[in-house]
């Protein structure tokens, strides 16, 4: 079964909590910093996980870094399964996921798509009430089950929103 919880005002203070921590570890590499995924929606369900994603100048130059992402409560995992992407993730206390970190090259291809899902969502907020009673009907379902169930209604929205954005 899949958490999913109500929009809640804690999760944007969570993404800028953490925003100084990342632009400390990541220097001058560092080009903008954005809250997205479903917690950066306003009124919709969500897991309780922050998704930040980074773009910084130079991808490779992040393993430089990682040092200090780790400091910062930040594990690093490489790209993840994803080419030319850095992960990190954070925990609390109790072993509990309460941030991803997604960094990019400004340009890259999943940061563009990531972005415009989220401000595409914000705008027309018909599709996000649609996306969110989706994953509500979801929610019994597993971890891959859950994200395989959701993929093709997600793919569709990023095509319309990469569509939105560039008009």
């Amino acid at each position: 079964m899949v958490d999913l919880k109500p929009h809640s005002a804690e999760w944007p203070r969570s993404f800028d909590e953490q925003v100084p921590f990342i632009r400390a570890a990541l220097g001058d590499n560092l080009v903008q910093i954005h809250h997205i995924g479903s917690t950066s929606i306003p009124n919709i369900l969500a897991k309780p996980i922050v998704d930040i994603l980074v773009e910084v100048k130079a991808i490779d130059v992040v393993d430089s870094h990682a040092e200090a992402m780790e400091r910062a409560g930040f594990e690093a995992k490489g790209e993840y399964g994803i080419p030319q992407r850095r992960y990190f993730r954070k925990s609390d206390a109790e072993g509990q996921r309460t941030h991803h970190i997604h960094i990019f090259e400004t340009g890259a291809e999943p940061a563009v798509r990531h972005i415009a899902f989220r401000d595409y969502l914000r705008a027309f907020p018909e599709k996000a009430r649609s996306y969110s009673e989706l994953k509500a009907r979801l929610a019994d379902l597993e971890g891959q089950d859950y994200q395989a169930a959701k993929s093709a209604f997600v793919e569709e929205l990023q095509e319309q929103a990469i569509r939105w954005m560039e008009n």
